[in-house]
C-alpha cells in the first residue's frame, strides 16, 4: 500500500531523471498535494518551499515534466520520476539542474 511517509513540513523529496537516458534531471520537494495532482494529470506538481505554494513544472516557461513512472523508495519518503521533458528541465534553461561538476578549483560546466 502506497503510504509516503512525509517529514515534518510534509514533504518528501522527488529525484527527476530523463524516462528515456535515465540522465538526473532535478531534485525538488513534493507533499501530499502534488503527489496526488502528479498522478492525477501525468505532468510533475512540486511544492515551493521558497513561495510556500503548489507549482506545476512548466507552468509559466512551458517546460512540462511529463511523468512516465514514479518508483517508491523502501522507506517510502522519497519518489524517483521518470519522467519526458518538453524542453529545459532547469529555470536556468540548462537541460539539466546538474550542469555543473565539482572540481579541486570549483565549479566547471560538466
Amino acid at each position: 500500500m502506497f503510504e509516503p511517509k512525509l517529514d515534518a513540513n510534509g514533504l518528501l523529496t522527488a529525484v527527476v531523471t530523463h524516462a528515456q537516458t535515465g540522465a538526473p534531471l532535478m531534485v525538488a520537494h513534493m507533499n501530499a498535494q502534488a503527489i496526488a495532482k502528479t498522478r492525477e494529470t501525468g505532468r510533475a506538481h512540486f511544492w515551493s518551499r521558497s513561495r510556500q505554494s503548489l507549482w506545476l513544472k512548466g507552468e509559466t516557461s512551458g517546460h512540462f515534466l511529463n511523468v512516465t513512472e514514479i518508483l517508491v523508495d523502501c522507506d517510502q519518503d522519497c519518489l524517483w520520476l521518470k519522467a519526458l521533458p518538453e524542453g529545459p528541465a532547469c529555470h536556468t534553461g540548462a537541460a539539466s539542474c546538474f550542469y555543473r561538476r565539482l572540481t579541486p578549483e570549483g565549479l566547471e560546466p560538466a
